[in-house]
């Protein structure tokens, strides 16, 4: 009897230990930002985050945070602060937000946060693709269309200095 009640006990000791280590890591939100089905941005909106929010991390996943509370569901990394409390004295959320990331259609690249998004198997899984790059570089815009783009948006060419 004695034995059992130890094993039972060391065994509720593990279980409680291997729930505490397996709990989502806590956070806010920076800003009002879409909750959505998968990591991107086009994906289906499935719920909306207020700022002050408070969400239970589960993973992430390139630029995105997979959330089980208040919805579940994926958010934008920039958008949520990790550990709780809102935005850090004097940083206004909209200076980090404006990064905004995510994907459209369906490549998984992100840019401004420095995230690309890419993992371990989409990397070795990649090829070389004539028939999309053609595909790319047929988008691109003359000198021609671009000037009288410029033109008519009454734009002004400016000189700006590198970065040191």
């Amino acid at each position: 009897m004695r034995r059992t009640l130890m094993f039972f006990l060391a065994g509720l000791a593990v279980f409680i230990i291997a729930g505490v280590c397996m709990a989502a890591e806590s956070g806010s939100a920076l800003k009002p930002d879409e909750i959505k089905a998968e990591p991107f941005r086009d994906a289906k909106t499935v719920g909306m985050l207020a700022a002050g929010d408070k969400v239970d991390i589960v993973k992430r996943e390139g630029g995105w945070f997979m959330i089980s509370s208040p919805k579940k569901g994926w958010v934008r990394m920039l958008s949520i602060r990790r550990g709780g409390g809102g935005p850090a004295p004097g940083v206004k959320a909209s200076s980090i937000t404006a990064l905004a990331t995510g994907r459209a259609g369906t490549g998984k690249v992100v840019s401004s946060s420095g995230v690309r998004g890419l993992n371990e198997e989409d990397l070795k899984n990649a090829h070389f693709d004539e028939k999309e790059l053609k595909l790319d570089e047929s988008y691109a815009a003359s000198r021609k269309d671009a000037e009288k783009f410029a033109a008519k948006a009454r734009l002004k060419a400016r000189s700006v200095d590198y970065l040191p």
